[in-house]
């Protein structure tokens, strides 16, 4: 995986494939690559490279590459490592066919061995070198027909551009559990597996399902599923800002998305409270209304930051409206068998929608009966589709990969629907209001937050060299210092860790030495004295202690190497909040070891394989 970009029409293909590869770099990648059909020789010519696309675009300029036809790719290493030879495209043994693949072919290893044993000649570690070698052994003149046929007995996932010399009017896609797409335009299409690398080109969109395979040519497409039988798509219009996708005077993009939480807010927010009622409309689960009175039990599931988002969410719920919730992570719901009763909802959320466990456990909870929510940034997306109703966040392109705003706009979100439960079930009108205005008031609330990002830079320019850190917090900040030592993980590579305040003397307190920067999330609230008992212990042992509070702690001043006060609002909103600081120190921490914050090694924006 992590990136396909395919192109049919009458202009040149080379310079629309990189430049969709450029808009797809936020996702992540270690190699990219492209093929294009050469309109003077009728001949692929293929081009691949580890590294970025810049290092692509100066080998690229030493062919002629001139075609109207095309298939490009970025890379994110699942089989074999990032080279130049596991790079994507690859080719059948004749170098007549070309494939880019996102996803992982389980029985790889079963098909590599028919084709050695036919003769076979492997060149790459990759489970995408069988893909093309086994749609080649089909191949009878017909494309089509032999993607059809070899897809019979692959398994696992897939979105798979496909062409061939010998149809220069034919681009072929298929998809299983990866996402693929069609751009439209007059007399030209594209195949993506992210529609920000064609909105340039066009908001004209098919998205493709579950075993679709698209016969692509320059006068139209046509839709099969993987028995070769017709199928029917809608075209949609998306929307799209290509503003959102760049920098403007932010040296990088998770920076920019910091400073947007603001106004992200207050577009997640519009037009979804009803602050005179004290509730809350979601038009996106008008159609579950009736059943949201009965429920009795909620799951949430979700990977990564959306699982701490969702942690915020359990309190939420739990304590405006009453109603058990349990947070699973995806990546472990549907190997548990989970017992799903008739009166129970399930909740996905995903910043992406294309988070692979978080789908398979939406399938899973489906499978056993269950009403299946979304909640999601992307519109359109797989996850979004494939549920039965849901929220979008409204939160705009996030391309940093270490998600920000997506977060913060998640947990307001979670709000919203614990407000929404709450006011039918135990929030009195006056409550409501109160919680309403409380949600509304955020957006200004986190501006004024933003403003510390200086005096933060000095605390981080403390401890950027430090090996490992603590986050703790309790109840409601429990998930915020899990969420902030995953910030740091992500972009610093500094080893951390989150922990709930109490636990802290069952086990971690033996870390504790003058080394060991400790982050405290403590806000003034109920549980207020507790942790500060906590944070002396801490400081008893040598600890350095980083603060996170509101006005007026004057106990914490007494001991505290640093303090970041943060304006205060209703004690169960403050995640919202207090999450803007730790993302902040995180980032300021990972430009002083000079880490690419954008794209941090080895991750990418959506994790489409298990």
């Amino acid at each position: 995986m992590c990136g396909i970009v395919a192109y049919i029409g009458s202009k040149p293909a080379l310079p629309i494939l990189m430049n969709g590869l450029k808009r797809l770099e936020y996702r992540g990648y270690d190699s990219a690559g492209f093929s294009v059909l050469n309109s003077d020789n009728g001949k692929l010519e293929t081009v691949k490279t580890a590294g970025k696309i810049k290092a692509l675009e100066n080998k690229a300029k030493e062919i002629n590459a001139a075609g109207a036809l095309g298939i490009s790719h970025t890379r994110w290493a699942t089989h074999g490592g990032p080279t130049d030879i596991n790079a994507h495209p690859h080719l059948s043994a004749d170098g007549k066919i070309a494939v880019v693949h996102n996803g992982v072919v389980e029985n790889y290893a079963a098909v590599k061995k028919i084709l050695e044993a036919e003769g076979v000649k492997f060149t790459s570690d990759t489970d995408t070198e069988v893909i093309a070698h086994w749609i080649s052994r089909f191949y009878k003149g017909d494309l089509n027909e032999a993607v059809l046929e070899a897809l019979q007995s692959l398994e696992g996932t897939f979105g798979l551009a496909v062409i061939c010399q010998n149809e220069p009017d034919v681009l072929i896609g298929a998809r299983r559990g990866s996402p693929l797409a069609l751009g439209i335009c007059e007399n030209e299409t594209f195949l993506t597996s992210d529609t920000s690398a064609v909105i340039e080109h066009t908001q004209k969109i098919v998205y493709l399902e579950d075993n679709d395979v698209v016969s692509i040519r320059r006068n139209g497409f046509t839709v099969q599923n993987i028995k070769g039988q017709p199928v029917s798509r809608e075209m949609q219009r998306i929307e799209g800002d290509l503003e959102m996708a760049q920098k403007g005077d932010f040296p990088h993009f998770m920076l920019k998305e910091i400073f947007e939480q603001p106004e992200a807010l207050r577009n997640c927010t519009r037009g979804r409270l009803i602050l005179e009622e004290g509730n809350a409309k979601l038009a996106g689960l008008d159609n579950s209304l009736k059943e949201l009175r009965s429920i009795d039990r909620i799951i949430i599931t979700a990977c990564g930051t959306s699982y701490y988002a969702a942690m915020v969410g359990e309190c939420l719920i739990e304590e405006w409206a009453g109603i058990p919730v349990e947070v699973e992570y995806a990546s472990e719901f549907r190997y548990r068998n989970p017992i799903i009763g008739t009166n129970t909802l399930v909740f996905t959320v995903s910043q992406s929608g294309e988070t692979a466990d978080t789908l398979a456990a939406l399938k899973e909870a489906k499978q056993k009966g269950a009403t299946v929510l979304s909640i999601c940034n992307v519109v359109g997306s797989t996850i979004a589709r494939a549920s039965d109703g849901g929220v979008y966040l409204h939160a705009g392109a996030e391309i940093g990969i270490a998600s920000t705003k997506a977060f913060t706009a998640q947990v307001v979100v979670l709000s919203m629907i614990a407000l929404l439960l709450g006011r039918q079930r135990r929030l009195s009108h006056e409550n409501g209001i109160e919680i309403a205005n409380a949600i509304d008031s955020l957006p200004c609330l986190v501006e004024q937050t933003l403003k510390l990002s200086d005096d933060i830079l000095a605390i981080a320019k403390s401890y950027y060299k430090s090996t490992n850190f603590l986050y703790l917090g309790r109840h409601y900040h429990y998930p915020v210092a899990m969420e902030g030592a995953l910030k740091l993980k992500e972009i610093s590579y500094i080893h951390a860790e989150g922990y709930p305040a109490a636990e802290i003397k069952h086990g971690p307190i033996a870390l504790i030495d003058e080394n060991m920067p400790v982050v405290i999330v403590a806000p003034k609230d109920a549980l207020f004295n507790k942790v500060v008992s906590n944070a002396r212990s801490i400081k008893s042992h040598g600890g350095k202690l980083i603060v996170v509070t509101t006005a007026n702690c004057s106990p914490i001043d007494e001991f505290a190497d640093h303090i970041i006060r943060i304006p205060s609002t209703n004690t169960a909103l403050m995640p919202v909040i207090a999450s803007v600081p730790l993302q902040l120190l995180a980032y300021h921490i990972a430009v002083l070891r000079g880490n690419d914050v954008d794209t941090p090694r080895n991750l990418t924006k959506s994790v489409m394989v298990e």
